[in-house]
């Protein structure tokens, strides 16, 4: 029989298809022959200690003029599926940890979920790039304003952003003596009657080189893609981001570019991590994207690439990593 493959993401009736890299997968999935089922997070339940998911069945094409078609939904032993797809954008908050601990039990039973479950809790996108300190740029986390003062007065000029965004959301360049210093601190922190920060906020040293892009290096099984799409700047806006404007231009991997990626490969394959987005301004890492990594597409045109292929291929011959 076919093998199924089962996907949680955001609503599909509200993606981009030319550039959402789950839908790549979709495509990939359904010409293999694959069959298909959609699930959100609402979608998710655990009865007497078994995982079931309210599915319905899905078609998908590439057209934008209608790209999918879905069937009458209905209550299944996730256990039935071969493949789950966990590929929720982010926040991870709380109600995504708890999706997870149902995939957990999937997994445990036998299911091959992507990415795995334990591996979505512990590795937020901002703090698991700093297991590779040797691949960073001065790098602060912290929930303290005065700490975080303290380090945009060091290094002089700083990104600041919080731990739960994506696509350059809540992201602010400050330099040192800025008066809007303590608003953004506010704004990241949420601070309470006494001043003292109650989220943890990210301060990096500032890295010039973001004028030649913000480099999105895709990892399938701890091995990189050999293209990386740079998002560049766009006029006065510092954040090369897609969704904040940035222009995407593929690039062959530098020599540096392979080097971080061969120091962070082995733990992504220990934690079964198999498909992640490695961020990389000049010569540093600066993030780690595990949830919903994307630029596949974008890949695939400008290079004639199929990287949801090459994704499929490593789950199809190694459905486990040691």
């Amino acid at each position: 029989m076919p093998r199924s493959v089962a996907v949680l993401m955001d609503p599909i009736g509200s993606i981009k298809i030319a550039k959402d890299t789950t839908f790549a997968l979709l495509l990939e999935a359904s010409r293999r022959g694959r069959p298909l089922f959609y699930l959100e997070q609402g979608d998710l339940a655990l009865r007497d200690g078994t995982p079931w998911a309210r599915l319905r069945p899905l078609s998908v094409k590439d057209d934008p003029a209608g790209w999918y078609s879905l069937g009458e939904a209905r209550w299944t032993d996730l256990r039935e599926m071969d493949t789950v797809l966990l590929r929720k954008d982010p926040p991870v908050d709380a109600q995504f940890v708890y999706d997870t601990l149902v995939m957990d039990v999937a997994q445990r039973e036998g299911v091959q979920v992507v990415n795995d479950p334990r591996a979505l809790r512990d590795c937020n996108e901002k703090v698991f790039a700093l297991h590779f300190p040797q691949c960073m740029a001065p790098t602060l986390v912290a929930r303290d304003p005065a700490e975080l003062r303290r380090f945009v007065a060091e290094h002089g000029d700083a990104v600041l952003k919080p731990l739960d965004g994506m696509g350059g959301r809540g992201i602010f360049r400050v330099q040192s003596g800025d008066k809007n210093l303590n608003s953004m601190l506010e704004t990241l922190l949420g601070g309470d009657s006494h001043g003292q920060g109650r989220q943890l906020a990210v301060a990096q040293k500032f890295i010039p080189q973001i004028s030649a892009g913000d480099k999105r290096i895709l990892m399938i099984d701890g091995e990189p893609v050999p293209y990386a799409l740079a998002r560049i700047p766009q006029g006065d806006e510092f954040r090369g981001n897609l969704a904040a404007g940035g222009r995407g231009e593929g690039v062959p991997l530098s020599e540096r570019d392979r080097w971080i990626a061969a120091e962070v490969g082995p733990e992504l394959r220990r934690r079964g991590l198999r498909f992640v987005g490695l961020d990389v301004i000049g010569d540093y890492l600066t993030e780690i994207n595990v949830t919903s990594p994307t630029c596949a597409r974008e890949l695939d045109k400008q290079f004639g690439l199929n990287i949801a292929g090459m994704l499929f291929d490593a789950l199809e011959n190694r459905p486990v990593i040691a």
